[in-house]
Order: structure tokens, then sequence, then C-alpha cells
């Protein structure tokens, strides 16, 4: 197991989780890596540029998206995690809610669970990560990634949010999953509309106070798009915007495509928040 805590150390508890795809649809083009090669060359420029864990994932769950079978999510996600776990010193997340998935990627090096689910999709996620000592990352959704910007609704959608994050850590660690061993994420941009993204990013720190280390991922989403009027591909600077002001207000780690730019933001905001 990697030491997590000396990683965090090193970036005084901010960490940044650079975005792997080995998928052909995922909603940023230029994320994808449709080969093991390249996800190697991609990981080896992120690591470059400041990243503390490589997310790879073999399932789009943009909006609108259709799940894959276990075994191609395997095919996919499985030799890029070996080659990376065998050629870097970096920490590993599969972005998976199935259970096979995960024990595959963790049987090639990786460390932590990274589940849009929080456990909730399949029943032996949670038996999975107490067993190997994994880390988790438990992710708050409103329906499924075919659903989930349909109608998304909320009465207040950060006690809501947060409610759900901390009833889901207690089941976690009811599974045996050790509290230490466990992180959460607002899920921005996962069945929510432009009002609650900027609700729960104002209060990231409410969130924070939970006692979990808080995951944002805001990178090049929608709903910059509709604050700027902007395609996927021009909201860069939204994008840096958003993530310094989720790291200024408690962020411990932010999820990106950009790893440079997220970096800078971070370590600025870090600066700053002191």
């Amino acid at each position: 197991m990697v030491d997590l805590a000396r990683w965090a150390k090193e970036r005084d508890g901010v960490l940044v989780m650079g975005v792997l795809n080995a998928t052909p649809d995922s909603f940023f083009p230029a994320s994808r890596t449709l080969s093991p090669r390249l996800a190697v060359e991609c990981a080896e420029r992120m690591i470059a540029d400041g990243a503390d864990i490589l997310d790879v994932g073999g399932e789009s769950t943009r909006p609108g998206s259709q799940p894959v079978t276990t075994a191609e999510e395997i095919e996919r996600t499985a030799p890029v995690i070996e080659r990376i776990c065998d050629q870097f010193d970096v920490l590993v997340s599969i972005d998976t809610a199935k259970a096979e998935v995960a024990r595959a990627a963790l049987d090639c090096g990786a460390s932590i669970i990274n589940d849009t689910s929080a456990l909730q999709a399949d029943p032996d996620m949670a038996d999975l990560a107490a067993a190997r000592d994994a880390l988790v990352i438990l992710m708050h959704m409103q329906g499924t990634p075919a659903t989930m910007q349909t109608a998304p609704q909320y009465a207040d959608v950060v006690c809501e949010v947060l409610d759900f994050l901390v009833d889901r850590a207690r089941c976690a660690m009811e599974r045996g999953i050790a509290r230490d061993r466990i992180w959460i994420d607002p899920g921005i941009g996962f069945g929510k509309r432009l009002e609650h993204n900027l609700a729960l990013l104002r209060n990231v720190g409410r969130i924070a106070a939970s006692g979990y280390p808080v995951v944002v991922g805001v990178s090049r989403k929608s709903f910059l798009g509709e604050i700027l009027g902007l395609s996927v591909d021009d909201r860069l600077e939204g994008t840096i915007a958003a993530e310094a002001v989720a790291v200024a207000y408690g962020a411990d780690v932010l999820r990106v495509h950009d790893v440079k730019e997220g970096r800078r933001a971070a370590d600025t905001a870090r600066l700053l928040r002191r």
C-alpha cells in the first residue's frame, strides 16, 4: 500500500488527480487515450506537470452515457494501470463502480477506488475495498449518468449532498473500511443544475467540516460552459478559477484534465487560504 500520508504531507494537504480516460467517448476528447502506449505517454506528462494521482477510467460517466461490460472495462484499464505502476512512482486510482474492475485494477497496482455510486452499484465493492485496504472516494450523483441531467431537483442541495456523503461514509466503515481510507466528492455536474454546482462550490468548507478529505472535480464541465458560453475546448480559464475557489474553500484533492494548470492553481490557492 502506498503511503498516502506521505504524499499528502508533500503537497501540504492539496493533491492533484489527473484524469486518464481509456475510453473513446469521454466528454473531453483530449483526455482520451485509446492504447496503453498513449496512456503511458500521457501519464508521464501528467507526472512531470505535478500529478500526485492518476485516475484511470474505462467507462464514460458523461451525461447521457451508457454502461459498458465488465470485461470491456477491464480490458481498457488493467493494461494501462499495470504499465503505469511498473514505470512510475505515482498513486493510481481506478474510476469504476464495478467490483471486478476494481479488483483487476488493484491486482495491477492501483490503491484507490473512485466509485461514482459511493459503493451502492455493486454489493461486493465495499468488502473488496476493506479486504484490500484500498482508499475509496465516495461521490454523490442524483440518478445515473444516462439520466442524471434530465431534471435534477433539490430542496437544499448542500444539506442533501452532505447528508448523503456522511451516511455513505458511515456505511463504508460498517463494512470494514477504515475512516482514514475514505474521501468524499460532492459530484459537481453529476445530477446538478448550474445553481446546484455553484452552491456546492461555495460550501466546500461545510463539506470539509465533516472531517473527510474532499475531492472536487470541476474540470471543463458543462456548468462552466453555461457561465462562459464556451465549448469544452475553451473552458480552461474557467476551470482554473473554479479550482482555485474550491481549494480556497477547503478542497483537499482536485480532479483535473489539465494537470500543470491545476497544480499551479492549487498551490496558489493553498497559500492564499493560509
